[in-house]
């Protein structure tokens, strides 16, 4: 606490005595030794569970939480100094022998620097410790690479080649709502109102925000929600019995085996979420109004999503310029 400690009896010289001074530089000394002492006495592993308590009561999912306890759990069997100590330095070899090991991408060793200083920010916020290791750890640049939609045709070709009438009221609702795979396999049935074509979703930190389908997802879900004969209430629940609420991995595989079966390129839930946000804005749609159609707290966020059609741009090209 050294730097904090100069700092309050900088600011102070002028309004107090020689003597004053003395018993002020006595007292924060005291104090702070007194709080060497009992942070000295927590373990590593208290201080990562003391975090993620703390992201738990924020908000942060199940899957973040874990993403966070894997990814700081691991720097501490590499790291073994306490962490109170561990230097900027300690950090950036690990981070270097982390990519050079698992030979990673520049995108996957930069979440991994970004949840390290998510837990050293807190622990400084907290006043656990002077200074974050991570301020001097920048982030690391990657290559901005504009990530394909689906095509109105793919759409088609997924909708077509669908045997269940679940999942084309999954691939419906995924494409014409933008929601999150997460969101999707939560909706209850009482949460979708046909008649209105909306429902209400919770996202990232259990916001609440409304949605809306369109005319074809509407007529699949109908007809999806009539054939069901077991009592859950989850919206889309699997195809055998004992018909328990489908999870995120179900999906996931489902879409992937139909894409791979296609010839189409990485089908993904996420994909449908970037295509709808890139053919909302295509279309006219402001930015603002799809920021808040995704549940996106930045408005940064949703342009990374949204990437702006090339032949729209060409199209402007040749009419404002050309």
């Amino acid at each position: 606490m050294d730097e904090k400690i100069v700092k309050v009896l900088n600011e102070m010289s002028e309004f107090l005595s020689i003597a004053q001074m003395k018993k002020l530089q006595e007292v924060i000394l005291k104090t702070f030794a007194e709080n060497e002492v009992e942070h000295s006495n927590i373990s590593n592993d208290e201080f990562l569970d003391m975090f993620l308590a703390a992201k738990r009561v924020e908000g942060c999912s199940d899957r973040t939480i874990q993403y966070y306890r894997v990814t700081i759990e691991h720097m501490f069997t590499q790291i073994e100094t306490a962490v109170r100590k561990i230097t900027t330095e300690e950090i950036r070899v690990y981070l270097a022998e982390y990519q050079k090991r698992n030979n990673c991408s520049n995108v996957t060793i930069d979440n991994v620097r970004r949840n390290i200083s998510s837990f050293f920010s807190w622990l400084e916020e907290e006043d656990y410790i002077l200074k974050s290791p991570m301020k001097r750890i920048h982030k690391i640049k990657t290559k901005k690479v504009v990530k394909n939609t689906i095509s109105d045709e793919g759409i088609e070709k997924l909708r077509d080649n669908c045997r269940e009438i679940r999942d084309l009221a999954i691939i419906d609702l995924l494409y014409s709502t933008g929601i999150r795979v997460g969101e999707l396999v939560n909706l209850n049935i009482d949460d979708i109102d046909l008649e209105g074509r909306e429902c209400v979703v919770y996202g990232k930190g259990d916001k609440e925000r409304r949605v809306y389908f369109d005319a074809k997802a509407k007529v699949h879900l109908k007809k999806y929600i009539a054939t069901r004969r077991d009592n859950n209430v989850a919206l889309f629940v699997t195809l055998d019995a004992p018909y328990d609420r489908l999870k995120i991995s179900g999906v996931e595989i489902r879409l992937r085996e139909l894409g791979r079966k296609l010839n189409l390129e990485k089908i993904h839930p996420h994909k449908f979420r970037r295509t709808m946000a890139t053919r909302a804005i295509d279309k006219g749609m402001p930015i603002e109004q799809v920021q808040k159609i995704l549940g996106h707290s930045q408005i940064d966020t949703t342009m990374q999503y949204a990437m702006v059609n090339q032949n729209n741009v060409k199209s402007s090209h040749q009419k404002y310029i050309a």
